[in-house]
């Protein structure tokens, strides 16, 4: 029998050696060092019907903190508020999961996170809607929490914001209910818009997003993580998401309708990222 060669031997085992190495450094990263990180993501956003006088709006998007498990302690929460503060903008929208049901190791009670996020500065306020997991642990409780905060919670409801520095310009917040525990009602919430200034809408999952009218401006949403993991040439394999990968990240535009799903802070079910840096997002509307 022919006996392989002593060099091929050698070279396979070098080869095993660096591929287990390799597999190694990637889980040490997507489970050590990418959840740990944290980026504010810059996105510019062209509105064609958006007033004059609004261009160059900044509007920071922080969701899913999922507060409690290894990668978002307390401390990372306060750095959190510092960056966004940092930023400096008009304003900024919540789009929900300030708990954690599944994976929190170390729990953090609602009231505590809020009383960090009652530090986020921005000029035209803090506005929040509620995700599936603050509906799981007790929602009252959670929204209790974030308004004796001083953050406003929208629950199929809208806030008018008047921008006297803008030359009067008014624009309105509209925050849908959670699409798989919230009741959202599209359609009665923006029956409360009574003027035509311009609808930004918050909600926490972006599968709602159909149901938007070309009414309002912009959708920030949520609630997907971007999938937490995206592989080179395959995808994003798990997106919590009825459309897929359709409505898993950054900005989307469909039929004019404009759409933001910021990847947020937190994970959920597996603590893993893999190119899908936890972000702040900042958007610059004009």
């Amino acid at each position: 029998m022919k006996r392989t060669p002593i060099w091929r031997r050698e070279a396979s085992k070098r080869t095993a050696a660096v591929l287990f190495s390799c597999t190694l450094l990637l889980a040490a990263w997507a489970f050590l060092i990418e959840p740990d990180r944290l980026i504010v993501n810059e996105t510019r956003i062209e509105l064609p019907a958006w007033p004059a006088d609004l261009k160059g709006l900044r509007i920071a998007a922080i969701s899913d903190l999922h507060p409690g498990g290894l990668n978002v302690t307390l401390d990372k929460v306060r750095l959190i508020v510092e960056k966004t503060n940092d930023t400096q903008p008009d304003l900024i929208l919540l789009p929900g999961d300030f708990v954690d049901t599944a994976l929190g190791l170390f729990p953090i009670d609602p009231e505590v996170t809020a009383a960090e996020l009652k530090k986020l500065r921005a000029r035209h306020g803090v506005f929040a809607v509620l995700g599936n997991h603050d509906w799981w642990l007790d929602v009252d409780r959670v929204r209790k929490a974030l308004e004796n905060a001083g953050i406003r919670v929208l629950e199929n409801d809208v806030a008018k914001i008047d921008l006297s520095e803008r030359n009067g310009q008014r624009l309105w917040i509209a925050g849908f209910g959670d699409l798989w525990e919230g009741a959202p009602n599209v359609v009665a919430t923006l029956a409360k818009v009574d003027d035509n200034a311009p609808v930004v809408a918050l909600t926490h999952n972006p599968d709602l997003f159909p149901q938007v009218p070309a009414r309002v401006a912009l959708t920030v949403a949520g609630h997907t993580h971007g999938g937490q993991v995206a592989i080179p040439l395959i995808g994003r394999p798990v997106v919590p998401s009825d459309f897929g990968e359709r409505y898993a990240a950054g900005h989307i535009v469909e039929e004019g309708r404009h759409l933001v799903v910021t990847t947020g802070i937190g994970v959920s079910i597996l603590p893993v990222r893999f190119r899908v840096t936890p972000e702040i997002s900042l958007l610059t509307i004009n």
